[in-house]
This record gives structure tokens, C-alpha cells and sequence, in this order.
């Protein structure tokens, strides 16, 4: 498969603290990538990177075999990179419709009709057309992610990154996200899934990268990554 994301020797520092230490990775065009660590190896910092909310002080990052290291996050979002939030931020005085409405008019600069008629197909895709005039606030945890997902979804990404989509849900409910990021990953979106949950990990990802410190300390297959002594030590101590 062709490569649709490279990382090239990224760093990032806050003060004195390495977040980023010569972190390379590629992703290909379709795949199924996880991304795990402890709380503090430098997850959050490097997909911030690839999105555009941190500047990386050294190295590149290359979209589609274009540069975008020096790039806003929006014109990232209009290449094709598109990310859901660990914490949901939607709007929460507007209904889930109208949040929708917002990537639609703002990044694929879809007109009211055309903008409408996507977000209403996006609901049904996702199992919230009921919920499409329900006001955000009113959404329970799972909708709420759904939501989150949906949202991104609206700006027509060809990578999507996944943070936590599935915090605080019980196990039927996982499901119902795997369920959806499955669908997807068929219909041609790349997806990258930083996630706790390690069973929803192993079941979801094709290839697995862990960081700790700062550094990619192991990459493989699922299977192979739950039995790496490096692994274990970073997550366990042991």
C-alpha cells in the first residue's frame, strides 16, 4: 500500500521536557493503525503535530507526498486530516444537525442544501438520525462520541484520528464505535485509534506502535506487540 502519512524524525520540547524524541513512522493509504503508551509518552504530542495544533521544533511531516510541517491546522483539515477529541467538543447550544453543519459550510465550503443532505447521511451512517434535532447537551455518553465522530466525519477526511473515542463507554458501547470505525476504514478513511482500551486495539488494528518517553520503543502486529518485554515493562513497571 502507498504511503498517505510519513513522520520523519519529529521532536518536540516544552521547557527542559522531551514530549518528542526522533519519532518516525509511515501509514499507509487504508490502514488500520494503533497508537498506544502510557499516560506521558508523547501520544498526545505527536498526533497534535500531524494535526497541526503543536508545532514540531525538528523534522517533517508529509501528507500525500506534500510537506505540511508548516502548515495551519485548517488547511490541514482541508487536505483530508480530520480528528475526533478524547474530551467531545461539541456545540452545545446547537442541535446535532447544526453541529454538523459547521465542517460542512467551513471546510468543504458545502452549500445549505448540499451541506444538509451530507450531515443528515452522516447521522444515518453513524445511528444518530433520530437524535439529528435533539439539542448536544441532551446526547448521552455514547451519542456524544458519535457525535464527536461525525463531526470529523462532515470534513471528508482521507486520515482520521481517533483519540479516545471510546473513554468512559461500557463494552456494548465500544462495540457500537469499533462497529463504526470498521465502516469506516471499508469506505477508503485511513485511520489512526490512540486508545486505553487495549482489547478495542488489538481487535480494530492491522499495525501497532508504542511510544514511551518520547520514543517508539516497539512497532508490530497486534499480537506480537502484547508480547514484548518493552511493552510490558512501560505499561507494568515490569
Amino acid at each position: 500500500m502507498a504511503a498517505l502519512l510519513q513522520v520523519n524524525n519529529l521532536s518536540k520540547h516544552f521547557g527542559g521536557f522531551t514530549a518528542l524524541n526522533g519519532v518516525s513512522l509511515e501509514i499507509a493509504q487504508g490502514e488500520r493503525f494503533g497508537l498506544i503508551g502510557p499516560n506521558g509518552s508523547g501520544k498526545t504530542t505527536l498526533i497534535n503535530c500531524i494535526a497541526g495544533a503543536l508545532r514540531n521544533e525538528s523534522g517533517k511531516i508529509v501528507f500525500e507526498e506534500r510537506e505540511i510541517s508548516r502548515m495551519p491546522a485548517y488547511r490541514r483539515t482541508r487536505l483530508g486530516i480530520a480528528r475526533s477529541f478524547q474530551v467531545p467538543r461539541p456545540f452545545h447550544s446547537m442541535t446535532v444537525l447544526e453541529n454538523l453543519l459547521v465542517p460542512s459550510a467551513y471546510v468543504t465550503h458545502l452549500k445549505d442544501r448540499e451541506g444538509e443532505a451530507q450531515a443528515k447521511e452522516i447521522l444515518g451512517r453513524i445511528g444518530l438520525a433520530g437524535k439529528a434535532h435533539a439539542l448536544a447537551h441532551q446526547l448521552s455518553q455514547v451519542e456524544l462520541r458519535k457525535l464527536e465522530l461525525a463531526r470529523a466525519m462532515a470534513a471528508k477526511p482521507r486520515l482520521l484520528i481517533s483519540d479516545e473515542a471510546m473513554a468512559g463507554l461500557a463494552g456494548a458501547e465500544v462495540d457500537e464505535v469499533l462497529d463504526i470505525l470498521f465502516a469506516l476504514n471499508e469506505q477508503g478513511i485511513t485511520i489512526i485509534m490512540i486508545e486505553h482500551i487495549m482489547q478495542a486495539v488489538m481487535r480494530f488494528s492491522q499495525r501497532v506502535v508504542c511510544l514511551d518517553a518520547g520514543k517508539i520503543i516497539c512497532e508490530g502486529t497486534p499480537a506480537s506487540i502484547v508480547q514484548n518485554a518493552d511493552v510490558q515493562r512501560a505499561y507494568l513497571g515490569a
